[in-house]
């Protein structure tokens, strides 16, 4: 088969690397890809966000399936712009990548069908916001609505952070958020093959969202990533699972917005049971650099499968996998560009290019995560250790990470 992954970051490239593995997979198009993805199949330079070059490009090369890795462009429609000229894509149409897109879509349904959540109400205008925060007190989440990569969340320990928040906010035209209890617990991330009312869960990641150790800092899109998760037993994947990943997928066919692709559930293992903390419409980042490299299934047979309505039953091996990224100087405030890099090649383990680029000179920094270095070892502290080691081979002036990813589980 011919195989177009629409992307270019690390979850891209996991995509990449786990259907350039399967047996079905005679020719890999990534559009438009990144240097490490380069070294696995063709780059082409079409952007993500240009739905008719996609379907062009598909159509010209006679593409059997594609699998879409961002966010944005799902929201862009370009599912509906593949099915539309008959070509096989994996992902959520326009209106079930609300399910990411717009949190109040997400919130109303869950509330419908009491899939477990926090307490929540949605704001248009900043002044009736700012009554119920004060009405409410500290901790409290604002989320802003719409897509933000996996930014635009404030989890505010006071009143002030709550108001900076929202005064960030509404300096948006049209803006709208969405303002919930604080849960406490221990997260994690369920994402789920899904296709109508068939959910097929994938292994369970934990990542860290925090910036800084000790989770401490800004939120980012994930600063690093490990799987499986001791604390995550079958017990509570099976009441995730009963409870907030099948029902939603169910409630999404009942709305007339069937869901097909991957279904993300941000979850959070509280005293009162799980809870969902988000759904997003599309594979983790970082969780991708995790999950998939345990999975020992064929990755594209196992789509194939679940859209012909056939069985799908997935192995993974059971080893642990970790990884760390590493992230621009100042992200996620900034990102650096054109910072050289160093060392990349000499890593033994796997590295997924986030945010980088090829120059004459070499391989440069191109945005706020740049690469994520990921190990497989028999038990997590054996790769974390592992892990930390490889890092010290890749050399850069511009580049920080977290020094505890996988910490609070061993």
């Amino acid at each position: 088969m011919k195989i177009l992954v629409i992307g270019k970051g690390g979850r891209e490239h996991a995509l990449a690397y786990a259907c350039k593995r399967s047996a079905l997979c005679d020719e890999l198009i990534c559009a438009p890809g990144n240097p490490g993805m380069a070294k696995i199949g063709e780059c082409v330079d079409v952007k993500d966000n240009d739905v008719e070059g996609l379907v062009a490009l598909a159509k010209e090369r006679n593409v059997d399936l594609t699998i879409v890795g961002p966010e944005a462009t799902l929201a862009l429609g370009v599912v509906d712009a593949f099915k539309k000229e008959g070509l096989k894509i994996f992902g959520p149409d326009k209106k079930a990548t609300q399910v990411e897109s717009s949190k109040d879509f997400a919130k109303k349904i869950m509330a419908k069908y009491n899939i477990p959540t926090a307490a929540y109400k949605t704001f248009y205008d900043l002044e009736s916001a700012w009554a119920y925060v004060q009405e409410q007190g500290a901790p409290i989440v604002i989320k802003e609505d719409g897509l933000k990569a996996g930014k635009g969340v404030t989890v505010a320990s006071t009143l002030e952070q709550a108001k900076e928040a929202l005064d960030i906010a509404f300096a948006i035209e049209n803006n709208s958020v969405v303002i919930e209890e604080c849960l406490f617990g221990f997260e994690f991330s369920l994402i789920c093959l899904v296709h109508n009312e068939t959910v097929v869960p994938l292994e369970v990641a934990q990542d860290h969202k925090c910036v800084f150790d000790g989770d401490k800092g800004p939120n980012t899109g994930g600063m690093g990533s490990y799987s499986p998760v001791k604390k995550i037993t079958s017990e509570i994947i099976d009441e995730a699972m009963n409870e907030i990943m099948k029902p939603m997928a169910s409630a999404m066919v009942k709305e007339g917005v069937p869901f097909t692709g991957f279904l993300y559930g941000g979850l959070m293992l509280t005293e009162k049971g799980i809870k969902t903390i988000e759904f997003n419409a599309r594979f983790g980042d970082p969780e991708a650099e995790v999950i998939l490299p345990r999975l020992e299934s064929d990755f594209v047979q196992a789509i194939l499968d679940l859209m012909d309505n056939k069985p799908v039953e997935l192995k993974w091996t059971d080893k642990v996998s970790h990884g760390v990224v590493l992230a621009s100087t100042n992200y996620p405030a900034s990102s650096t560009k054109g910072s050289l890099i160093k060392g990349v090649d000499n890593v033994d383990g796997l590295v997924f290019h986030m945010g980088t680029k090829m120059t004459d000179e070499g391989l440069v920094t191109d945005g706020g995560r740049v690469l994520m270095v990921v190990t497989l070892e028999d038990d997590l502290q054996t790769a974390f250790d592992h892990t930390y080691k490889e890092l010290e081979k890749i050399q850069c002036k511009d580049l920080f990470h977290r020094n505890d990813i996988g910490k609070k589980d061993m």
